[in-house]
């Protein structure tokens, strides 16, 4: 097959997915993704790790049709593996080998015979990620983001185009999550980059388009600034007496709260809509309260995890 003319895009037409048990994963997935960061932003459960497995040629759907840089992910697997780099959500084995071992052994599984052509693609991927100083460190004694860091040069090391990173931060303390979000948003200038979280500030200031899943379905498809604009008036600060804290948010999803002496300031969205005595529609939400907003309108419950700003 002929490369299509799109260039490097995943391209989403129609895809439902419905397992041997009747559970409908996706039902119906429009999307399509360019150069850049693509952030695809959902509760647990909401198909995107099905989604994922789809674009990865790893499972088929049920219907539809998905197209990565113009080749079909049912029947050009091979071409489209070869275009795409892949961090899975666990990504732990080579334990026991060297961060170096790990990526030659891939580099040459991946086609690069020429050893010193090799060595010199390793080099560059280790230094791209920030992995210099650990080069000859063996897995079992990185840190949870150097690890993660290691996924995502394994993921470059036969220079994809298209990568595909599936809850990225998942374990991470804070700073190794900026680190993180701060690496993805480089190697986003030149490439295509889906990232798959529950996690809002995993998108990071890097992404500049994304879409909201929930249920299977495509809930909200734009850029960030266009669904913290649709937030604007439904999340309020409020500040109260701490004894008055739980009469207080019985209604409310809450964002952030800090503590001030006897008083408790918090960030919030009513889930009825109605805002409690007190309260200051806020005028310039950040997307993580404009998330939640959304899918309080939705009718859903999050997690705490789901609202996690770190």
């Amino acid at each position: 097959m002929e490369q299509a003319e799109n260039g490097m895009r995943i391209t989403i037409e129609g895809v439902r997915h419905i397992y041997k048990d009747d559970t409908v994963a996706l039902d119906g997935i429009d999307l399509n993704i360019g150069t850049g960061l693509f952030g695809l932003l959902g509760p647990n459960g909401a198909g995107k790790s099905t989604l994922m497995r789809i674009i990865t040629t790893l499972l088929p759907p049920t219907e539809g049709k998905v197209s990565v840089g113009g080749y079909d992910v049912v029947h050009n697997r091979r071409e489209v593996r070869g275009l795409i780099g892949y961090l899975p959500q666990e990504f732990s084995a080579w334990r026991l080998h060297r961060v170096a071992e790990v990526l030659d052994t891939l580099a040459a599984l991946s086609g690069l015979e020429e050893k010193s052509v090799r060595h010199k693609r390793v080099d560059e991927i280790i230094e791209s990620v920030g992995l210099k100083d650990v080069a000859d460190r063996k897995v079992k004694k990185l840190s949870g983001g150097m690890v993660r860091r290691l996924g995502v040069a394994q993921a470059l090391v036969h220079e994809p185009k298209i990568m595909i990173v599936d809850e990225p931060t998942v374990g991470l303390d804070p700073e190794e999550r900026i680190n993180f979000r701060q690496l993805m948003t480089r190697l986003g200038q030149d490439r295509v980059i889906l990232l798959s979280t529950h996690i809002v500030a995993d998108l990071g200031s890097g992404c500049s388009d994304m879409a909201l899943i929930d249920h299977g379905k495509v809930k909200f498809r734009g850029s960030p600034s266009e669904l913290i604009k649709r937030a604007i008036g439904s999340v309020f600060e409020i500040t109260i007496p701490r004894q008055d804290e739980a009469r207080v948010t019985s209604d409310l999803e809450i964002v952030s709260r800090e503590d001030r002496k006897n008083e408790v300031s918090i960030r919030a969205v009513s889930r009825d809509r109605n805002l409690p005595p007190g309260a200051r529609p806020l005028e310039n939400p950040n997307l993580e309260e404009a998330y939640v907003a959304f899918m309080v309108a939705q009718g859903k419950k999050l997690g705490a995890s789901e609202k996690e700003v770190a």
